[in-house]
């Protein structure tokens, strides 16, 4: 029979880390905590919005929409939602890459829209279609609850006027 021998998985980790991996070499290790940004995947459609990768921590991540979630497709991504410090560290990219974004993609929060027109001024802005049918249900739903509250309140009378 053939030899068997033991492989220690942290040693193989570390070597693949501290040697093969180029780890130590990444321009991006010291400030990868806080923003990543892939300026070669800007294209002329963008998205961006909020997600908690974490229990408690939220990223703002811009991503190319012609890349269809496949290689390519993020732009950015930012620790935190703040207007300020994704702007920040969006404007790190070249201004002329920025500019050449036609069109984003994101939801209403006013903090999104302050980032996407400070960091991409040419861009035209368009909310998420998923906010739109929210907001739109949303205002059917009322619209139906007032006006069954009327037809009640319409039924009521017209019970009291025939019972007395």
């Amino acid at each position: 029979m053939g030899k068997f021998f033991h492989l220690d998985g942290k040693r193989l980790e570390e070597w693949y880390r501290c040697h093969l991996s180029g780890f130590h070499q990444w321009r991006a290790r010291e400030h990868a905590g806080d923003y990543l940004l892939f300026p070669e995947n800007i294209g002329p459609y963008l998205s961006i919005d909020e997600t908690a990768l974490s229990y408690d921590e939220l990223y703002t991540i811009v991503t190319n929409k012609e890349a269809k979630g496949r290689k390519g497709s993020v732009v950015a991504i930012v620790k935190g939602t703040s207007a300020e410090t994704v702007i920040k560290y969006l404007g790190k990219m070249p201004a002329s890459k920025r500019r050449k974004v036609k069109e984003i993609t994101l939801d209403m929060a006013a903090n999104m829209e302050l980032i996407a027109r400070r960091c991409f001024p040419a861009a035209n802005l368009v909310t998420d279609r998923f906010h739109v049918q929210k907001l739109a249900v949303e205002a059917l739903q009322e619209m139906r609850i007032a006006y069954r509250w009327e037809a009640l309140e319409l039924e009521n009378r017209e019970m009291e006027t025939h019972t007395t």
